[in-house]
């Protein structure tokens, strides 16, 4: 039995809407959504938390029907992006809040273990305007995990803060989750949360969900041209020109890339190459089954944090290539020197349409 299973969900809020949304999660899930501002996502959390009630369609935890079920009776958590702390309250009441109707008992040694977990027992005498955003942040989810929630919703829980707060809170967020073994849906706008927490990985646009399964799946086969640059991939536009065997041929102008998967004959698609599947280098490896290697020359190297962002030209196409500190070092290339692009065919993903394929 699914934890969460929701079933042709849609609903009409004018501006906003859900069409025909299917999905399960099982326990211990931890599912991302991602996808453009107005895509349907927080209504989604909020269709499922019980503050709409959709046109159409069922929402199932742990096999009881919830659609109907007040907010309360649902045993969901939710964690907003503004955090919505009770200004008047303590970090102490905040965090005990929702435990008034759930426990009676130990409440104070309860409140001060959740608070101790996420790092925030120095603060449980203060109040919500005197604290940081991470620290406001933590707050919010303690007051949420400290039910014991079957299903925790959250987001964009991290988008108010920098990144050594967001990457301090990500650790902790992780670890709280993981001990309790609570089941998580997050929108984020962030790929990064993906690749941190997410098991499973939903893409939204107008109210649709275009693609969703385990996250590895939707980042390295995507559906479609939308979906390949949302999640950041190269995208190309080629002509498939030999398909008698793998590899598959595809002319991207100028250039050619082998691919794994297969497309008929003269077909029109398009091409979806990850950044951080490309590897990059000064002098011309050795040639290899599997690998493309194309000459490129380097235009633009940006620190990106943790990693650099690369601009190649390969033809008159400008190829993107994520690369970490340590293989910058080794490069050790300058703007307008001429590079070596390898990727290996199987990460060349052909995005068509359906006739296209083979």
């Amino acid at each position: 039995m699914s934890l969460l299973e929701i079933l042709d969900l849609e609903i009409d809020l004018g501006e906003f809407a859900l069409k025909g949304i299917s999905l399960q999660l099982e326990e211990g899930d931890y599912l991302n959504i991602i996808g453009p501002t107005g895509a349907g996502k927080t209504i989604l959390l909020e269709s499922i938390i019980g503050f709409w009630r959709p046109d159409r369609g069922r929402i199932f935890l742990e096999g009881r029907d919830i659609t109907d079920e007040r907010p309360e009776a649902r045993q969901i958590g939710i964690v907003y992006q503004d955090y919505a702390l009770l200004p008047h309250f303590s970090v102490y009441k905040n965090i005990a809040y929702g435990l008034k109707k759930h426990k009676t008992e130990h409440v104070k040694e309860t409140v001060e273990d959740m608070a101790a977990s996420l790092q925030i027992d120095h603060l449980l005498h203060r109040m919500p305007d005197t604290l940081s955003g991470g620290e406001q942040q933590r707050v919010a989810l303690a007051r949420a995990l400290i039910v014991e929630p079957k299903l925790l919703l959250m987001d964009e829980p991290f988008s108010a803060l920098d990144i050594q707060t967001r990457r301090q809170a990500r650790i902790l967020l992780k670890k709280a989750i993981r001990e309790r073994g609570t089941s998580v849906i997050h929108i984020t706008h962030d790929l990064d949360d993906a690749w941190v927490f997410a098991t499973k990985l939903a893409i939204f646009r107008k109210g649709r969900m275009l693609q969703f399964g385990p996250v590895e799946d939707v980042f390295n086969r995507p559906r479609s041209p939308f979906i390949a640059e949302f999640v950041g991939a190269n995208l190309f536009s080629g002509i498939v020109k030999a398909n008698g065997k793998a590899p598959c041929k595809v002319d991207v102008g100028g250039f050619t890339l082998d691919s794994l998967d297969m497309a008929r004959d003269g077909a029109g698609v398009q091409v979806a190459v990850r950044r951080e599947n490309i590897h990059v280098y000064k002098d011309r490896p050795r040639k290899r089954n599997g690998a493309n290697i194309v000459e490129a020359t380097l235009r633009q190297v940006i620190s990106e944090g943790r990693d650099f962002s690369l601009s190649l030209n390969v033809c008159d196409t400008e190829l993107g290539v994520l690369l970490g500190r340590e293989a910058v070092r080794q490069l050790n290339a300058m703007p307008g020197d001429s590079v070596y692009a390898v990727v290996e065919a199987e990460n060349v993903r052909i995005v068509a349409p359906d006739q296209a394929l083979a």
